[in-house]
């Protein structure tokens, strides 16, 4: 077997590189370390990096532009949970809820603006995120 062949990881270690790829993402003195989840989504943006942009907030939800298009995946949802990192589509936009938005039914739900694709799962609190104001340079960038 050719030397080149050995070194190269199998379908397995493909997908195991893949569960390991890790984001931060940083907002004014907040950083929040993510894991890619494996998803279209999560491989546009992971080809994308490193995104740059101003915050924005919708209630208890910081979100910012994104240099992507993705459609809705089959699995898309409109309420999501804390540490959750999803991507709206009709945006183009990153959306990090951490608590209530104006659409929230319930004290406790995180209710986006539309149907999101989850793409990575929060390793820190979400809630740092309360003291992001809208304008602050946020960025997401590898981790690692």
């Amino acid at each position: 077997m050719p030397l080149a062949a050995a070194s190269r990881p199998g379908r397995a270690g493909l997908e195991g590189l893949r569960r390991m790829r890790k984001i931060v993402i940083r907002a004014g003195g907040v950083a929040i370390r993510a894991r890619l989840l494996d998803t279209p989504t999560a491989e546009r943006i992971w080809a994308a990096l490193p995104i740059e942009a101003a915050a924005r907030t919708w209630g208890e939800e910081v979100y910012f532009d994104a240099p992507v298009s993705s459609a809705a995946e089959p699995d898309a949802r409109v309420v999501v949970k804390p540490g959750d990192i999803a991507f709206w589509p009709d945006g183009d936009a990153i959306a990090i809820g951490f608590g209530p938005t104006p659409l929230s039914r319930t004290r406790g739900e995180i209710r986006l603006a539309g149907p999101c694709n989850v793409w990575a799962e929060a390793l820190d609190d979400v809630r740092q995120l309360k003291s992001v104001h809208p304008g602050v340079a946020i960025s997401v960038q590898e981790d690692g």
